[in-house]
C-alpha cells in the first residue's frame, strides 16, 4: 500500500500522518503555555511549602554608605531555618568581605550574622545562597531563593 492509498475511514496514510504530527505540536504548544503561565503545578503553594525567601538584611542591599566599621552582616529569612546550614557565597572573589568569625544563627532561628571586617569605599557582593551552593535551608529542609547581597561602604 503506497502513502497516498486509503486506509481506513477514508484518510491516506499521508493525510494521516500530517493530522498526527499536528495534533503533537498542538499538544506541545499547549504544555508549555500550561507550563509557563503556571496552569500545571505540582503542589499547591502554602505558607509550609514555599522556599524561605530574604525579607531583611543588614546591611541593607543596594545600600551606598554603609560604616566601613560594621562588623556583622546579618539576613533575616522568611522562616525558621535549619542550624548549622548556610551558603555564604562569593559573586567573585575581590567583592567578598573578610571573614573575622563564622556564621551563627541568633535564637530566633530566623537570622543568620557573620563577622567581617569591611573596607572603606568598597563595593561588596555576597550571595545567600547561589545556582551552585544552596545550604541556606528551612527547617523543613528547603532551601532558600537565592538572593544577592550589594552594598558599598563610605570612603
Amino acid at each position: 500500500m503506497g502513502s497516498s492509498e486509503m486506509v481506513g475511514w477514508g484518510y491516506s496514510l499521508s493525510r494521516l500522518e500530517g493530522e498526527i504530527m499536528k495534533s503533537i505540536e498542538l499538544l506541545r504548544a499547549v504544555s508549555l503555555l500550561c507550563l509557563v503561565c503556571g496552569v500545571v503545578r505540582s503542589e499547591e503553594i502554602t505558607l509550609e511549602s514555599a522556599p524561605p525567601v530574604v525579607v531583611k538584611t543588614v546591611p541593607q542591599a543596594g545600600q551606598a554608605d554603609v560604616d566601613p566599621k560594621l562588623t556583622e552582616i546579618k539576613v533575616t529569612f522568611s522562616k525558621r531555618m535549619l542550624d548549622g546550614s548556610w551558603s555564604w557565597s562569593t559573586a567573585s572573589k575581590d567583592s567578598f568581605p573578610k571573614v573575622t568569625g563564622g556564621p551563627k544563627y541568633l535564637p530566633d532561628k530566623r537570622t543568620c550574622v557573620i563577622r567581617v571586617q569591611l573596607e572603606p569605599g568598597k563595593t561588596y557582593a555576597i550571595w545567600l545562597n547561589s545556582r551552585k551552593f544552596r545550604n541556606f535551608k528551612d527547617a523543613d529542609g528547603h532551601p532558600a531563593v537565592p538572593y544577592l547581597l550589594v552594598f558599598r561602604t563610605k570612603p
